[in-house]
């Protein structure tokens, strides 16, 4: 492989100036845009030996055939040159976002004789006031309905609004009720405009003070027997308790923030972007974005947050996020632009906006999986997965059952394996295996011996792919092969060959796996394994990965299968961790149930409990000198150790 690419430039015609750097093809496409604080240092990075590169960035590098740069004064410059080539070009290998809906808005248009409240996705109406975005248009809706009640202002259509003030008969909306500017004929412009000012005045700072306002002109209506207007105040008194109702206070009432909540692997990201106004959260939004390059979590956050602001949204005061991009300050300075006054980038790492952090965060977690599992699950997306990984490896035929193994092991000890199996890229959960390895020299020799076991079920003769099983127990322990042919036929499980053996690793996993093949002697079943690292497909003794395009519904497929025997086998092994230190405990003599779970209780962990003394054992309720003696002596004796 050549060190590096032809159109390298020279070290010395690369200035050391902030600036903005694009890599184009042969046809003048624009591939990939970046930013930088010293250009010579970052583009050095592309342009090292090709084999030391990440296999993506080597993809994009090798693509392109020439890259050209623009010198900026500063990095805030940088920035704003680096958005508005994204914005042009659309670079495939940038950070590509999926939210290409427009969200709802609540409208004021203030520019207007009589403003009327609307709904609109439209942006940059002359004049208007902009609240939210709100994630759904029911939301707005329901939320312009209780205002309403509040503070009455003009909703109807601006050829309605011209009709009623030139004909004297009220606007079809105000007849109805659902309209209260000046073509509904119960309010003077001058009057309507008032309401339209604290309309617009409680949607800046959401003051629950009004509560307390509306409370006593309703008591003093009523004692003056002025019952109509104390109807009134009663019904907006409760709209105004709605309102609040429909928000919980999760931060001061002052706060306006933003919080960033960001999952991400490999080949995507999904984004929750929690809207704090007055402390409440006003506006969920949430997005997936597609990484051609797999980008650190802290050029991530810069992409989202230029995404985020792009389409003239004010940010407010503080926006959190879970970690600071190293130019952090330029992208303060440009939200500060955007805003209007000083806006604050912070990691939030402790306290009530490290809790809704937090809780942003989880929430990205499950649209990540959400996003994954859909793409999975549809049918068409499934049928084009099967078919490229079936060329991508040279199969003779789609493979319709993939059964994929990973090991898990706690340094070197307490070795499990398990085995998943998906038919028709779907996941087969009563058809999944776990298996327990009493002894192996490193990952390598678990694999092997795993294959080994699960191939002997198709090695015996007259199996016709068809093969017996003795359950999840019966797989379990060092004559597990063994047992395995001798129950061939006492139970239909497995009930068809796999055309496809996946393995979680890279080139030497590969090889073990493709050895106990040989030596099973079973024949037409493809093999290959997924390195998590770079995502790479590797096949049985090939030079070179496999390299799946990035975001293709076969790399999803296999990254999902990869995953769900992580996932198994890691529940697995801590089912087992559990399990042994609890049988452990309770055959120590005059140490029951209760006294076991006070053991950890107080202790918290096993690590802690093993590491402590005899004289911090006998410290926990209902422990002695001489039962912390034995509990002491026995956790040494049986070497039981704890996660790390």
């Amino acid at each position: 492989m050549n060190e590096t690419v032809a159109y390298r430039p020279r070290v010395g015609e690369i200035p050391t100036a902030p600036g903005v750097y694009r890599f184009r093809d042969a046809d003048r496409r624009v591939l990939y845009v970046g930013k930088a604080k010293n250009l010579r240092a970052r583009l050095s990075n592309y342009f090292a030996p090709l084999r030391s590169l990440h296999e993506r960035t080597r993809r994009m590098v090798t693509t392109a055939t020439s890259v050209e740069w623009t010198v900026v004064a500063n990095d805030v410059e940088a920035l704003q040159l680096e958005i508005t080539l994204i914005n042009e070009f659309s670079p495939p290998f940038n950070v590509r976002f999926k939210d290409d809906k427009s969200y709802p808005y609540l409208v004021v248009t203030l520019a207007d004789e009589a403003p009327r409240a609307m709904v609109s996705r439209r942006r940059g109406i002359p004049g208007a006031r902009y609240f939210g975005p709100y994630p759904k248009v029911w939301a707005v809706n329901e939320t312009l309905e209780v205002l309403l009640k509040l503070f009455p202002i003009r909703t109807c259509k601006d050829s309605d609004y011209k009709r009623a003030m030139a004909s004297g008969r009220p606007c079809f909306a105000g007849q109805i009720g659902r309209c209260f500017g000046p073509c509904s004929r119960l309010v003077t412009i001058e009057e309507h405009r008032e309401n339209v000012d604290r309309f617009v005045a409680f949607m800046q700072n959401q003051d629950r003070r009004i509560i307390g306002e509306l409370t006593q002109q309703m008591k003093a209506a009523a004692a003056a027997q002025d019952y109509e207007t104390a109807a009134r105040r009663r019904d907006q008194l409760q709209a105004a308790e709605s309102f609040f109702e429909k928000s919980a206070v999760v931060l001061g009432e002052s706060v306006d923030i933003d919080v960033f909540g960001i999952d991400h692997d490999e080949l995507s990201a999904a984004v929750q972007l929690f809207i704090v106004r007055g402390g409440r959260v006003r506006g969920v939004r949430s997005w997936t974005v597609d990484k051609e390059l797999d980008v650190p979590l802290g050029e991530l956050v810069d992409s989202v947050v230029q995404n985020a602001y792009a389409d003239d949204i004010r940010p407010p005061g503080e926006v959190v996020v879970p970690e600071l991009p190293d130019d952090a300050a330029a992208l303060e300075t440009w939200l500060a632009t955007l805003a209007g006054r000083k806006v604050r980038l912070r990691a939030a790492q402790r306290g009530d906006k490290a809790a809704l952090l937090q809780t942003a965060t989880q929430n990205a977690k499950q649209s990540l999986m959400l996003y994954k599992t859909r793409r999975s699950a549809d049918f068409t997306t499934r049928s084009r997965a099967l078919e490229d990984i079936q060329e991508a490896l040279g199969m003779a035929d789609a493979p319709l059952r993939i059964e994929c193994f990973d090991v898990s092991h706690l340094s070197g000890t307490n070795i499990v394996a398990s085995m998943v199996v998906f038919e028709d890229g779907l996941p087969r959960k009563d058809e999944y295996r776990r298996f327990t390895i009493p002894q192996s020299s490193d990952d390598t020799d678990s694999i092997h011996q795993v294959l080994t076991r699960r191939l002997a079920y198709l090695s015996q003769p007259g199996s016709n792919g068809e093969v017996g099983d003795v359950g999840a127990a019966g797989l379990e322990g060092p004559d597990a092969a063994t047992d395995a042919a001798a129950a061939f036929g006492s139970r239909k499980k497995f009930a068809y060959r796999p055309n496809l053996l996946v393995v979680d690793g890279g080139q030497p996993q590969v090889e073990a796996a493709a050895r106990a093949i040989a030596e099973s002697g079973v024949e037409g079943i493809a093999l290959c394994g997924i390195a998590k690292r770079l995502e790479e497909i590797w096949t049985p003794d090939a030079d070179f990965p496999v390299i799946l395009p990035r975001n293709s519904d076969a790399l999803f497929l296999f990254q999902r299968v990869r995953d769900e025997a992580h996932r198994f086998a890691i529940t697995h092994q801590r089912q087992r961790r559990k399990r042994d230190i609890g049988s452990v405990l309770s055959e120590i003599p005059g140490l029951g149930p209760s006294r076991v779970k006070q053991l950890l209780r107080h202790f918290g962990s096993v690590t802690r409990l093993r590491a402590a003394t005899e004289l911090e054992i006998a410290e926990v309720s209902g422990i002695g000198p001489v039962l912390a003696a034995t509990v002491h002596r026995q956790l040494r004796a049986d070497g039981v150790s704890a996660p790390r």
